[in-house]
């Protein structure tokens, strides 16, 4: 069978699954002090982040419109799937399914479906990677869908920032006690919940050891890592995404380790210096 992957763009493709022709992004978008961005090939992380270093407002993002999604789904692949953000952080998913309605009245049925990833960046890029092998290995649509839902539930995100005002002023951290004063180089360790919402999971003084409680974290919940592709992103700081690979692998072994800089809507909420794993 013939099948599409649509990923919203807060998940990273890597150049494998550019080159594949069987992924196409959904581009959010967003604003900086009136500055329109389009998340897609043509993000200038270099220029986002300085136009957020110098701005007094906090930067907003849209999610792609269901026209978007429909237009996707609107192929020659009989199987058709996309994966977005955490329905719990942003309307992607809602639009996606809104998408699928607007697909439906408009040309009748189709082997449609759409994720909630319950994550965000490399979480999306490893849950396409998944549907793809599903896909590969002639699974029938039913089977993909199942496997995949599975597999959402087991999987982890991670992350480390610099700072949380983006998260926090944007009201991604709904819920959350609040933060250490970043006076004191208080850097907490946050993770998802089972819902796909944020948690606080840690926190330690200062970048390097909040990465190293980040590490003990996921070693921790590891289950068959040998099994599984350890998903790194970084904002601007591969040298620090590397460190964080060599720890992990003295922890583990894995069956591949990606790592991607972040695009533009996980560079927006990863702000510069954050790191994400997903696993």
């Amino acid at each position: 069978m013939s099948y599409k992957i649509i990923i919203d763009s807060c998940g990273e493709l890597t150049r494998e699954m550019k080159a594949s022709g069987h992924f196409e992004t959904a581009s959010l978008q967003i604003d900086v002090d009136g500055y329109h961005i389009v998340d897609d090939e043509t993000f200038d992380q270099a220029d986002f982040l300085r136009r957020t270093k110098e701005s007094n407002e906090c930067p907003k993002s849209s999610c792609p419109s269901p026209e978007r999604y429909m237009e996707g789904y609107h192929c020659e692949a009989e199987h058709v799937y996309a994966v977005t953000l955490s329905s719990e952080l942003s309307g992607s998913y809602n639009s996606a399914v809104l998408g699928k309605n607007l697909y439906i009245e408009e040309y009748g049925e189709k082997d449609i479906h759409i994720f909630n990833s319950k994550s965000a960046s490399v979480g999306e890029t490893l849950i396409g990677l998944k549907i793809a092998e599903c896909e590969e290995k002639g699974m029938s649509f039913q089977e993909v869908i199942e496997t995949v839902d599975a597999y959402i539930e087991e999987q982890h995100t991670y992350f480390v920032l610099e700072t949380l005002d983006i998260l926090k002023k944007n009201g991604r951290l709904k819920g959350l006690k609040a933060v250490v004063a970043t006076a004191l180089n208080i850097k907490p360790v946050m993770g998802s919940t089972p819902e796909g919402s944020i948690q606080q999971l840690a926190q330690a003084r200062g970048m390097k050891k909040a990465l190293a409680k980040m590490v003990d974290e996921v070693a921790a919940k590891l289950t068959n890592p040998q099994e599984k592709i350890l998903a790194i992103a970084h904002c601007n700081c591969e040298e620090r995404a590397i460190a964080v690979k060599e720890m992990l692998l003295t922890k583990a072994d894995f069956k591949d380790v990606i790592i991607l800089d972040t695009a533009g809507i996980s560079s927006m909420y990863a702000a510069d210096g954050g790191v994400i794993i997903v696993v």
